[in-house]
């Protein structure tokens, strides 16, 4: 069976076949992935997918209400979480994240109706030689969440985002998913 290249390998061959580039529409797993990619920032995917379910512990099954809540205190505690990245600025973004992103809820009646506008709510379906960095697309939703208040989402993070997200589909062509 043939996949992208860089899914050749666990964690990253489960979490290729299953949810990379699979179109989400449920808030709480925007709010996820979201979240992971931050804490991804100079680190590589396989790190965080590693980290996974300690993330879901850490941060409350990615409760965004739940979230944010945190307080310091719970930053404090996080910080000696040896499950997830102990960055503390990466750990605050994630609670003021989730406010953020709870106002972004409020005005748009959901995350998944904001972050779908941004590819006019269908899936962009590219064909590339290597993978980009960014895209206009991730410029622009970079651009709008850090207006909003959110963090740790450069245009990088963003297209990786949208990729995990469905929102972009860049599975390489000879890739079984390509087409799904």
């Amino acid at each position: 069976m043939n996949r992208c290249r860089w899914a050749q390998e666990e964690p990253n061959t489960t979490y290729h076949d299953e949810e990379w580039g699979v179109p989400v529409h449920d808030d709480k797993v925007l709010f996820e992935f979201l979240i992971l990619e931050g804490a991804q920032a100079g680190l590589s995917w396989t790190t965080i997918l590693k980290r996974r379910a300690n993330y879901h512990k850490a941060f409350l099954n990615f409760d965004v209400k739940k979230v944010s809540k945190l307080t310091k205190k719970d930053v404090t505690r996080l910080m000696k979480d040896e499950g997830i990245i102990r960055n503390r600025l990466k750990i605050e973004s994630t609670i003021s994240n989730a406010k953020c992103f709870m106002d972004v809820q409020k005005e748009f009646g959901s995350f998944n109706n904001y972050i779908w506008a941004f590819v006019g709510n269908k899936p962009i379906r590219r064909k590339h030689k290597s993978l980009p960095a960014t895209s206009a697309e991730s410029d622009l939703l970079s651009k709008d969440l850090k207006k909003r208040g959110f963090r740790f989402v450069g245009s990088t993070i963003c297209y990786a985002y949208m990729q995990a997200c469905g929102l972009v589909n860049d599975h390489e062509a000879n890739c079984f998913c390509y087409k799904k």
